[in-house]
C-alpha cells in the first residue's frame, strides 16, 4: 500500500484497503472555522432532533478557528460567531481560536493538533494542507461535517494514487509556491480530481515545513483528494518542538507500489511562475507578463502567509517604497508569526514601505474582509486562487505568485522580477 491507504486502513480497522472500496474511517480532529460552523452547527441539530444525539462525539477532538472574517466585519458576520461561540460552550467544545490567532491551517500545526497518520477533516476546502506532516487531510462539507460532529466517523472512497517525483534545485527568486504552479499548470485544475496526490523526490524531501505546506495547500487546486509527503527530519523537530511528550508513526509507501499515475518534475530551469486570471492553471513564466499593471499586492493566505514568506517579501522592500498607484496588503498567517515578523523588524520593514499590515486572518484571499477589488482592477496575490470574482468585483483580475515577485511588482506598479 502508499502511505494514504496505510492511514486509511488504519482507521478503518482493517488490514488493507484497496483504491476505489468505500471504507468507514474514525476521526481524530474534526475542524470548522467561522464561515463552516455555522452550517454544521444547523445540520448537527436536525440530526440531533432525529437520533436524540445531541451531544458531539468527542469535544476534545473538534478544533474551531474564527478566520475568514475575524473581526466580523459585517452583522451577518458577528451573528455567525455568535452562534458559533454558544455552541462551543453548549458543548464543552475548548479548542476555539476566537480572537484572532490566525488562520486554521496555521493555527492547527502551530498548537500541536496535527499528527502524522492522523486522519483530519476539516469544513474547508485547504484542509489538506496538513498532509505536509504525513496526515490523510482533506475538506467536506457541512452536512459531512455535521454527522462527523455526531459520530466521530466518515466514509470515504479510497482514492487512485498519484506520484509527483521532483528532483533539481530551486533558481533564485524560485520558490515552492512556483513548483507548485508549475504542475499545477502542467496537470490542469482536473488533472488530479479525487486522487490520493503523494509528492516524494530530493528536492521534496530537502523541503522544510513551510515549503511543504505550501504543496499541500495547493493540491486541491488540480482537484485532489489529499496531498501527502513522508514527513523529514525538519517535519519531525517541527512536530516534537510542538509535541514534546507524542511519539508518532510514521507511515511509508511501500518501495514497490504501483501508482495509478507518476509524474517527473526536474526544477533546474524553473523560472518564476504565475498564475493569470482566470484560473488556477493558467500558468506562465512571469517573464511573459512582466510590466502587467497592478492596482493590489497581497502578502498572506494560508499558502504563503507565513513566517517565511514574510520574510522574502521583507528582503525586497527594505529601504523601498511601494509605487503611488498600488496599495499592499500584508497579512500574517498567525499571531505566532506576526510576533516573530514584529521581533524581528519585518513589520517596521512593512510600515516603511508604505503598506498596509493587518492582524492575522484569511483577509482579501475570499473577497469578503478587507482588500475587495472594484470593477476593473488587477491584484497580484500569493493567496491560492483567481477564480472570477474571488477577491471582489467579478470585473476585476488576480494574478497568483510568490512572495517575492508580489514585493517586487508592488514596489514597481506592474508585474515585474527583481534584477
Amino acid at each position: 500500500m502508499n502511505i494514504t491507504e496505510k492511514i486509511l486502513a488504519k482507521a478503518a480497522g482493517k488490514k488493507e484497503v484497496q483504491p476505489g472500496e468505500i471504507i468507514e474511517v474514525d476521526i481524530d480532529l474534526a475542524m470548522t472555522h467561522d464561515g463552516t460552523s455555522p452550517p454544521t452547527i444547523k445540520t448537527f441539530k436536525k440530526i440531533a432532533e432525529k437520533t436524540g444525539q445531541k451531544r458531539v462525539w468527542n469535544p476534545k477532538k473538534i478544533v474551531i478557528v474564527y478566520d475568514h472574517n475575524i473581526p466580523p466585519n459585517s452583522i451577518g458576520a458577528a451573528e455567525f460567531q455568535k452562534v458559533t461561540r454558544e455552541f462551543a460552550k453548549e458543548q464543552g467544545i475548548t479548542n476555539i481560536f476566537k480572537h484572532g490567532e490566525g488562520i486554521c491551517h496555521q493555527v492547527l500545526p502551530e498548537k500541536g493538533f496535527i499528527k502524522p497518520g492522523n486522519i483530519i477533516i476539516g469544513a474547508d476546502s485547504h484542509t489538506c494542507t496538513y498532509g505536509a506532516f504525513g496526515a490523510f487531510a482533506t475538506g467536506m462539507g457541512a452536512t459531512d461535517m455535521a454527522m462527523i460532529f455526531s459520530t466521530g466517523k466518515t466514509w470515504l472512497r479510497v482514492p487512485e494514487s498519484m506520484k509527483i517525483e521532483v528532483e533539481g534545485g530551486f533558481q533564485e527568486h524560485v520558490t515552492a509556491k512556483d513548483l507548485i504552479l508549475h504542475i499545477i499548470g502542467e496537470l490542469g485544475v482536473e488533472g488530479a480530481t479525487y486522487k490520493s496526490v503523494e509528492f516524494t523526490g530530493e528536492t521534496i524531501k530537502r523541503l522544510e515545513v513551510p515549503e511543504r505546506m505550501t504543496i499541500c495547500n495547493m493540491t486541491v487546486e488540480m482537484g485532489a483528494k489529499n496531498g501527502i509527503i513522508e514527513p523529514n527530519k525538519a517535519t519531525i523537530e517541527y512536530l516534537k518542538e510542538r509535541l514534546p511528550q507524542e511519539k508518532f508513526k510514521i507511515y511509508t509507501s511501500d518501495p514497490d507500489y504501483d501508482y495509478h499515475e507518476e509524474f517527473y518534475f526536474n526544477i533546474d530551469d524553473l523560472e518564476p511562475q504565475i498564475a493569470c486570471p482566470n484560473s488556477v492553471d493558467n500558468v506562465k513564466d512571469v517573464r511573459n507578463v512582466l510590466g502587467t499593471h497592478i492596482d493590489e499586492a497581497f502578502i498572506g493566505s494560508c499558502t504563503n502567509g507565513r513566517f517565511e514568506d514574510l520574510r522574502m517579501a521583507a528582503e525586497i522592500l527594505k529601504d523601498e517604497k511601494i509605487h503611488d498607484d498600488v496599495r499592499m496588503i500584508i497579512v500574517p498567517a498567525s499571531s505566532e508569526t506576526y510576533l516573530k515578523a514584529l521581533k524581528k523588524g519585518l513589520i517596521k520593514v512593512f510600515i516603511d514601505a508604505g503598506a498596509i499590515v493587518c492582524n492575522p486572518g484569511c483577509g482579501p484571499c475570499l473577497g469578503a474582509h478587507m482588500g475587495v477589488l472594484s470593477s476593473g482592477e488587477v491584484c497580484i496575490s500569493t493567496s491560492n486562487r483567481n477564480f472570477q470574482g474571488r477577491m471582489g468585483d467579478p470585473k476585476s483580475k488576480v494574478y497568483l505568485a510568490n512572495p517575492i515577485i508580489v514585493a517586487q511588482s508592488a514596489i514597481k506598479g506592474e508585474i515585474s522580477i527583481p534584477e
